[in-house]
C-alpha cells in the first residue's frame, strides 16, 4: 500500500508541474468538459496519479509474488 500512496503522489505532483498533457488525465478532463475548467489540471493530475499509482503498485505485487513463488 505505500507503494501505491508513493507513486500516486508522484505523478499527481508531477502532472500539476509538467504543464504538458498526459494520459488519462487529460482524456478525462476534457471529456467532462468546461463546468471545471479552473479545476481541469488539478483534476487530471489526480487521475493520472490514481492511474500511473495502481499501475505501479500491480507491477509491484505481481513481481513480489512471483520472487516469493520462486524461494
Amino acid at each position: 500500500m505505500p507503494i501505491l500512496i508513493i507513486f500516486f503522489l508522484m505523478f499527481t505532483i508531477a502532472t500539476i508541474l509538467v504543464p504538458c498533457p498526459m494520459f488519462p488525465g487529460n482524456f478525462i478532463s476534457v471529456s467532462i468538459g468546461k463546468v471545471i475548467n479552473g479545476y481541469s489540471a488539478y483534476l487530471s493530475a489526480v487521475f493520472n496519479g490514481v492511474f500511473y499509482g495502481i499501475i505501479v503498485w500491480l507491477v509491484f505485487v505481481a513481481l513480489s509474488r512471483r520472487l516469493e513463488q520462486e524461494r
